[in-house]
């Protein structure tokens, strides 16, 4: 926080702990003037930082740093005013305090980042299943009061996996979904001189840290259903189906041609499901695409969905369906037709009736003696081609009737 005496001048001060006991925090005070007319060149900075201990003190023109330790864990306010430099008795022009935390402990922080093309990149405490993710212990260390330090690392995933490294990171694999804490028991020993008899001794220090690994599935596809084709001012309507871990980041975008989106450049929506329906109305006939990204804080992935807009009017798909059916309608009249016709078709086979009893030659007019051949046996055939007609002839005037009419 800032206290000033005037609304000319303003004091920043600010600290680089928390810290363990044994090392140095640098504390830094910056005065700023607000306003031009003030002339005054010559400042001097009053620190005040009981019980803690001052390693240096320095001070330029508009600011101060000084270094201080502290040999009990606990908080401590450093404050500070400034004064004209030929006048210390005088008002202070600005005065402002900051808080330094000092620890028995070793300080630092856990950071988890993820694997994406050769590159590690930090998603807060989400990470996405089945992909390689990097848990990472960054020591807080200013004045570098432990570089004589040997560290071990004792790490619980909390899913009943351990892990012991002599290094400030290790590799994390997991395929199940969920929320997990990852904790970390880091241990610090090197030697020293003793304050009291001057020989050397062991030195340990230990830090305890834990960090919360939201394990979310990645996004892994985007299916989009609906037609691919429309009408002008007709309503499409599709429906995406995606592969992923909500809540979901969807960004979709229709123009004339596919592009990549970038950016909010688009109609962006959050989702908690993994279905989303969209509709859309074309004023202008022609090829268009559906361009839609989708991310998870984790993986992001893009598709695209090509649309072909009609003129108003019939579909030519109809034409192409109504052609179809005439040729058909018509293939199958002839069909028809054809096989009506040879079932139905008759046959007419003339068959001569003959009668040789004696009592039909009986019945025969006298005159007709002389063509004994004509009710003879099947020899009288072999005469002569002129009198095989005449019997012919005389056959056709037979007592019955003549033809007989069967059906084949």
């Amino acid at each position: 926080f800032l206290l000033m005496s005037t609304e000319e001048y303003g004091l920043e001060i600010t600290n680089n702990g928390p810290i363990t006991t044994g090392a140095q925090a640098t504390v830094h005070a910056s005065l700023s003037m607000k306003n031009d007319s003030v002339t005054s060149n010559l400042y001097h900075f009053n620190w005040i930082y009981a019980p803690l201990i001052l390693i240096e003190k320095s001070e330029r023109r508009f600011n101060s740093v000084i270094n201080v330790t502290g040999e009990f864990p606990g908080t401590f306010p450093v404050s500070v005013w400034v004064t004209h430099r030929n006048c210390w008795l005088c008002r202070p022009v600005a005065r402002n305090v900051t808080v330094l935390q000092i620890t028995e402990f070793i300080t630092g922080n856990l950071t988890i980042a993820q694997i994406e093309d050769s590159r590690f990149i930090t998603h807060g405490s989400s990470s996405s299943t089945g992909a390689v993710t990097r848990i990472s212990f960054c020591l807080h260390d200013p004045s570098n009061y432990f570089k004589s330090a040997s560290f071990v690392y004792n790490w619980d995933f909390g899913d009943g996996v351990y892990q012991i490294t002599k290094e400030p990171f290790v590799y994390y694999n997991c395929s199940t979904m969920g929320n997990r804490t990852v904790h970390l028991k880091v241990i610090a020993e090197w030697e020293q001189i003793g304050s009291i008899i001057h020989e050397r001794e062991t030195v340990q220090k230990t830090g305890d840290f834990t960090t919360a690994l939201e394990l979310l599935d990645a996004v892994k596809s985007i299916n989009v259903v609906g037609s691919r084709e429309t009408h002008v001012m007709e309503n499409l309507s599709l429906s995406l189906h995606i592969n992923g871990t909500p809540p979901l980041a969807l960004c979709w975008l229709i123009k004339s041609e596919c592009i990549p989106l970038e950016g909010e450049k688009c109609h962006l929506v959050v989702i908690n499901g993994s279905c989303y329906n969209l509709s859309h109305i074309f004023s202008d006939a022609g090829r268009y695409c559906l361009s839609v990204r989708v991310e998870n804080g984790m993986t992001m992935l893009q598709t695209y969905h090509e649309i072909k807009v009609w003129p108003t009017g019939i579909h030519p798909a109809f034409f192409v369906l109504l052609c179809i059916t005439l040729v058909s309608v018509t293939l199958g009249l002839v069909l028809y037709t054809t096989f009506r016709s040879n079932t139905q078709q008759k046959d007419l086979v003339e068959v001569a009736d003959f009668d040789f009893s004696p009592l039909s030659d009986k019945n025969l007019p006298s005159h007709s003696e002389s063509g004994c051949g004509q009710i003879c046996c099947r020899s009288c055939f072999l005469r002569s081609s002129q009198e095989a007609a005449r019997e012919s002839h005389e056959l056709l005037h037979s007592f019955y009737k003549p033809v007989k009419m069967y059906t084949v």
